[in-house]
């Protein structure tokens, strides 16, 4: 079986694409179940890295949790491909073996986020006593 890889962008303009590795689960609420295509998950920020200068921070906000993440290179670049649907032109067995997939873009970089998050709500405020006046210096 053949499968053709064509780029039609050239190999120096493809679009740059990123891989977000998180550690753990991330579960959308049940009334999403099953819905998940489009879902706003958080806000991914880029933030210059508190530990090293050089290196690329980036922020990723969940609700009320902050995660913070570095931008690491890849070993080995990955291919975003999308299947293409093969011409009318030859005969149901032809079609079935012809299989096509176009470059749509490459990933060079992941932004991993390896720590814990941060909660961002902070503790309640704490209600002040009111003191009761006197009622003998109200009378006078």
């Amino acid at each position: 079986m053949q499968i053709r890889v064509r780029c039609g962008c050239g190999e120096a303009s493809c679009p740059e694409w990123a891989v977000v590795e998180l550690q753990g689960v991330v579960q959308p609420q049940a009334s999403f179940a099953g819905t998940t295509r489009g879902l706003h998950i958080g806000r991914l920020c880029s933030a210059p890295s508190p530990s090293s200068s050089s290196k690329t921070g980036f922020t990723f906000t969940v609700g009320y949790h902050e995660l913070a993440g570095t931008k690491v290179v890849l070993k080995k670049p990955l291919l975003v491909l999308r299947k293409k649907k093969p011409e009318q032109s030859g005969g149901e067995e032809e079609r079935a073996a012809e299989v096509e997939l176009e470059v749509i873009g490459v990933i060079r970089h992941k932004i991993l986020f390896k720590d814990r998050p941060k909660a961002l709500i902070s503790k309640p405020a704490t209600k002040e006593k009111k003191t009761l006046q006197p009622a003998a210096a109200s009378a006078t």
